[in-house]
């Protein structure tokens, strides 16, 4: 789960990490009230779920209450594009005000987990305030990485080595360490996933700060972490991403043409990657369960249906515990509720039921494409979604 610049600051004060003094606000006129109670500069930043605001025109520097007036102006409401928001962009609509700090230097600080390692992964760079995956690109070496054991957590060594290399010196450096220690207990005891300051500054004053943010929190977590489903914005959320998690259907919005309706998240995957070397693309990761009823399968379907983006429909099902013969009865009670399915339908079924299954399928009076194994149920989608026909 993503959450807002704001609300990650708001967690990173609460921990000890030093950020700006600002104030979210969703009305124009509240900016100009911040700027006379707590006095100027400030900036006046965009609030979305995407980076590369600033190149958008999302954050803008305020010397006085009639420049940050208008920046409010200028930003509320408005599509910001960045890249990666898409060429669709984002609505705005809210701000984050700030007083805008007396920066010396800019550096990059982050916790990921790293996969590989089953670590949390300490990446730090001396570039700050650019985009880090192109720092690591084209210089490398600029990259500092630490991991930490989970047994024995962030050791005091290990953040005193990250600072170091950022060369930070006297209060800077102390409060670095300080810093790196209160955001690795953050990371851990909030369940998140990645935590991000682009930039970490060091103030004219010796003084080490967040002056971004950026959180985002393991949705596994959340039985344990349900404060965290406050921080949700659904607005910044794919409206069909949204309304699969109602049913607890793990799926994502993807750019290709064949909607993939498949059970387990390896099958899932193998499905994407096999309609990309048939020459297609998928439109989105769906995985119904492994004890998908008829209800949820229909709900899928619903989805499915809903992205206009879809010109082809791939039910790829490995009966195990869930049965071939409810994914079957599912499928044909959504189309029969929908009414009016344009699309094709490859479907293929496998284990469990497959042949009781297959029988409701045929014998529905629907337009189905049955596919005799996985590769040629690939083949047909593919090939349909582009319009070669064939299937």
């Amino acid at each position: 789960m993503k959450i807002h610049e704001y609300q990650a600051k708001e967690i990173f004060a609460r921990y000890g990490i030093p950020v700006p003094e600002g104030q979210m606000v969703t009305e124009v006129g509240d900016v100009k009230r911040f700027f006379e109670e707590k006095g100027g500069p400030v900036v006046v930043k965009a609030q979305i779920h995407a980076g590369g605001r600033g190149k958008g025109g999302g954050v803008k520097f305020s010397p006085t209450v009639e420049v940050a007036e208008q920046a409010a102006k200028d930003i509320m409401g408005m599509t910001l594009v960045t890249h990666q928001t898409g060429p669709e962009g984002k609505l705005v609509q809210r701000l984050l005000v700030e007083k805008a700090a007396n920066i010396e230097t800019e550096m990059y600080l982050g916790f990921v987990m790293d996969r590989e390692t089953s670590r949390v992964a300490i990446i730090a760079s001396t570039e700050g305030g650019v985009e880090i995956e192109k720092v690591a690109a084209e210089t490398p070496e600029k990259i500092i990485k630490i991991w930490i054991d989970p047994a024995v957590g962030l050791m005091p060594f290990q953040a005193r080595e990250v600072c170091f290399k950022l060369g930070l010196e006297g209060t800077a450096f102390k409060g670095g360490v300080k810093m790196l220690q209160n955001l690795y207990r953050m990371f851990t005891e909030e369940d998140a996933s990645m935590a991000e300051i682009n930039p970490m500054i060091v103030t004219k004053e010796g003084e080490a700060m967040a002056l971004d943010a950026k959180v985002n929190f393991d949705d596994n977590a959340g039985f344990r972490q349900k404060h965290h489903a406050e921080l949700r914005d659904i607005s910044e959320e794919d409206p069909l991403e949204v309304e699969a998690s109602k049913f607890d259907l793990n799926y994502i919005k993807l750019d290709g043409k064949v909607g993939c309706m498949v059970n387990g998240a390896g099958l899932a995957m193998a499905t994407m990657d096999l309609i990309k070397q048939c020459g297609s693309e998928p439109a989105n990761f769906l995985d119904v369960g492994g004890s998908a009823s008829a209800e949820g399968v229909e709900n899928a379907f619903r989805i499915l249906m809903s992205d206009k983006d879809v010109k082809c429909v791939l039910i790829n099902i490995f009966g195990g515990i869930v049965r071939c013969d409810k994914v079957a009865n599912g499928v044909v009670e959504a189309i029969r509720n929908i009414g009016n399915v344009e699309v094709p339908i490859v479907v293929r079924l496998e284990g469990t039921n497959a042949k009781e299954g297959l029988e409701i399928i045929n014998n529905s009076g629907l337009n189905f494409h049955t596919a005799q194994g996985f590769a040629d149920a690939a083949k047909k989608a593919a090939d349909l979604a582009e319009g070669r026909g064939g299937a």
